[in-house]
């Protein structure tokens, strides 16, 4: 059970960009749940695994966190957890079913993405072009491709050699549920991982065989954490603070509705399955379309 949380933490690190301390709390909370169907599991009334914990075991969760007087805010974000954590077993298929699904909690307000300045975006590209070795190309390529795509960590560490297309100027991936999608790259994207395929990439491989686009130094296909370490040691030399794998689809978004791109073309490109996923970025356009406006007009004030 504790592998199943440690991969699931890895991927809200990582992969949806959640602060050390967000991450700190799902680990609590996870675990606690844990504890829970173990404790159970010892009196024989639950099964002592995930797959085997159900609606009925959920709710009676609920109830011993509400024997324990916690309150209601704290018990939505434990419920939450539990939910997404479930839905991420799920993905993997590692279970069938969502055993917190239509159990209530009370409601809790949904944060809005942070995206970085496109000077700051330009600031992060630059940096690893400072260096030569292969693996400065290919870090070059990585950051390029992620914010010219707005791919998710997970689908960019997934693309193979021949799941690029230089001349057509497109990237193929794979999304939720492996649903395909073609999205278009800018030439100047394309032009750095072309430098990167053919020249870093055969210096980096170890065998032929190798399909990765994106190998790490042992010749390997580059994981999820290897690429969070990447952007860490970038954001870090940039001085860009608070900066993950995750902030680059985020600013690319906003950078796209920004520049006058319609919700349903972003929503395409993202890859997500509901238009209400891509409309939080509206809000954060529109949010700085009213600090702009207070900012500048004699009247606003």
């Amino acid at each position: 059970m504790e592998e199943a949380i440690e991969s699931f933490l890895t991927y809200l690190a990582v992969e949806k960009g959640f602060s050390q301390n967000t991450v700190a709390a799902y680990h609590n909370d996870l675990y606690q749940l844990a504890s829970f169907i173990e404790d159970e599991a010892a009196k024989g009334s639950l099964a002592p695994s995930w797959a085997g914990f159900g609606r009925q075991g959920m709710l009676s969760y609920l109830l011993n966190l509400k024997e324990r007087n916690y309150a209601a805010t704290t018990m939505a974000r434990k419920v939450a957890a539990a939910r997404s954590f479930f839905n991420f077993m799920m993905t993997e298929g590692d279970m069938k079913d969502n055993p917190s699904q239509n159990v209530g909690s009370p409601k809790v307000g949904r944060a809005l993405p942070k995206p970085i300045s496109i000077s700051q975006v330009r600031r992060l590209l630059e940096e690893p072009t400072k260096e030569s070795k292969p693996e400065a190309k290919r870090d070059t390529a990585i950051l390029h491709l992620l914010y010219a795509s707005g791919m998710r960590v997970s689908e960019l560490v997934s693309l193979n050699l021949n799941d690029i297309d230089i001349g057509g100027g497109f990237v193929r991936c794979f999304g939720k549920g492996h649903k395909e999608r073609l999205i278009p790259i800018a030439p100047r994207a394309a032009q750095v991982v072309d430098e990167y395929v053919k020249e870093a990439r055969p210096r980096l491989v170890h065998s032929q065989d190798e399909l990765s686009l994106f190998v790490n130094a042992r010749g390997e296909r580059l994981t999820r954490q290897g690429l969070w370490q990447i952007l860490k040691e970038y954001a870090k030399s940039a001085e860009l603070e608070g900066i993950t794998p995750h902030t680059l689809r985020h600013s690319f978004a906003t950078h796209m509705l920004s520049g006058g791109a319609d919700l349903r073309s972003v929503q395409e490109l993202l890859g997500h399955a509901n238009i209400s996923t891509t409309q939080v970025y509206t809000h954060l356009t529109t949010e700085h379309i009213r600090r702009t406006y207070e900012k500048a007009h004699p009247r606003a004030k």
